[in-house]
Order: structure tokens, then C-alpha cells, then sequence
């Protein structure tokens, strides 16, 4: 199988890099994908940069030129539950896409036509996520993770995400790599690590925290990838 693993920050992917430690970088669109073989798997891995459209052009790609057959997503995110900690770990249930607004046409919010409101993700790679926690003896979240091309750092716009959507969870990327596979029919994992509260303090601990949570993302799915 020809596993895909995207990052939206270098951070994100770096740890998992260094534990393959052998592989061979292209050059491509402006950006570096990079591929090996672990536990049986043709690998290939890349970080989108920051955003919708950065990360939907990256998945695009590792569809079109790297033939990939499913794809996981690995990163930070803001918490919107107040029960989710720094460090925790949050799978998407499915995700939404916050920043799509077409009420005018009577259509609700975070709906895109002729695609779905809400993409649901894999059950099966949720399922094993579910099997490697309880084998690692870690609490594992699931929830719905809300994606738009804006970094959370209010409260007021915090609950109105959490309201509107009934999200766990806020970051920059995960709907529109979901968009993208679902259109491709093609298996989507979305794996977050609490970075933030996506308060008004989100800034200052997005900061701090970013390089140890992408850690323990990262952490956790190479383990994924050990058992699929």
C-alpha cells in the first residue's frame, strides 16, 4: 500500500522524517515531498504549508503524482472543548470547513455545493487509531474538527465555532484535505495534537507547544502505520 502523511509545518513532519531516517526528497510545485519504505509501505510525505488551498493543491498531488491510496493527516490544532489539554490527541470524526458562508443562497453554514456539508472520515483507520491508543494506554478523543483559513486566538470567535458547528476542535487544513479525498474516494485520517486553546492567549502557547504536540502526533501515527 502507498501510505500518504501531510503536515501543514515543517514541525509537523520533521519527527517522523528523522524516525524513518533513510528517504529520498523530489522537488515539486514549490514545494518537497519525500518518500521510503517502512513496515511494508511505500511512504510519501510532504508538508502543505499553511492554509485551505496550500493543503488541498498538496493532497491533490500526492493523488496525481505519488498514486497514493490513503492519506493521513498529522498536525496541531486550537481547542474549542473545554475538556481537551494541552498535548491531547483528537481524531475528526468528520470536519467542516467554518469559513464557507453561502446563507444568502439558503444554504448553511460551512456547506459547499456539490460537495458534502460535513466530510465524514475513514471508520476503519479511526477504528485502528482506536486499538493503537488503548494499546499505548492513551486517552483518544473524537470529535468534529472545523478547518477555515484563520488562525483562533478570541473567545468570541472560539464559541462561535464550537456553536455553529458543534466542534472539538479548530485548525487550517483538515477539511480541505478531506474535500479532496472524498472526491478522489480515497481513505482520509485526520489525527490532531492540542496545541493551543485558540483563546486570547493562543499565540503565546501556540509557540510554546507547537514542536512538543506535533511530537506526540507524530508519535502516534507511526505507530498507525506499524499495524495497517
Amino acid at each position: 500500500m502507498k501510505i500518504a502523511i501531510l503536515g501543514a509545518m515543517r514541525e509537523e513532519i520533521e519527527p517522523i522524517l528523522e524516525h524513518f531516517g533513510k528517504y529520498s526528497e523530489e522537488k515539486y510545485a514549490r514545494n518537497s515531498f519525500y518518500t521510503t519504505k517502512y513496515a511494508g509501505h511505500d511512504i510519501v510525505l510532504a508538508y502543505s504549508k499553511i492554509g485551505k488551498v496550500a493543503s488541498a493543491m498538496s493532497a491533490t498531488i500526492l493523488f496525481e503524482r505519488y498514486g497514493a491510496d490513503i492519506l493521513l493527516f498529522t498536525g496541531v490544532a486550537g481547542a474549542l472543548d473545554e475538556s481537551l489539554k494541552i498535548g491531547d490527541i483528537i481524531i475528526a470524526s468528520k470536519c467542516v470547513q467554518h469559513d464557507a458562508e453561502l446563507e444568502a443562497f439558503g444554504h448553511p453554514l460551512g456547506f459547499i455545493p456539490e460537495s458534502d456539508h460535513y466530510t465524514l472520515t475513514d471508520p476503519v483507520l479511526n477504528s485502528l487509531a482506536k486499538k493503537v491508543a488503548a494499546e499505548l494506554d492513551l486517552e483518544l478523543l473524537e470529535g468534529i474538527i472545523a478547518s477555515g483559513d484563520q488562525f483562533i486566538a478570541g473567545n468570541e470567535k472560539k464559541m462561535w465555532i464550537k456553536q455553529q458547528f458543534a466542534a472539538a476542535a479548530c485548525e487550517m487544513e483538515g477539511a480541505s484535505v478531506g474535500q479532496v479525498c472524498a472526491f478522489y474516494a480515497k481513505p482520509f485520517f485526520l489525527l490532531r495534537a492540542i496545541s493551543d486553546t485558540a483563546s486570547g492567549d493562543a499565540g503565546v502557547l501556540f509557540d510554546e507547544f507547537l514542536e512538543s504536540s506535533a511530537k506526540i502526533g507524530a508519535q502516534f501515527l507511526i505507530k498507525m502505520i506499524e499495524k495497517i
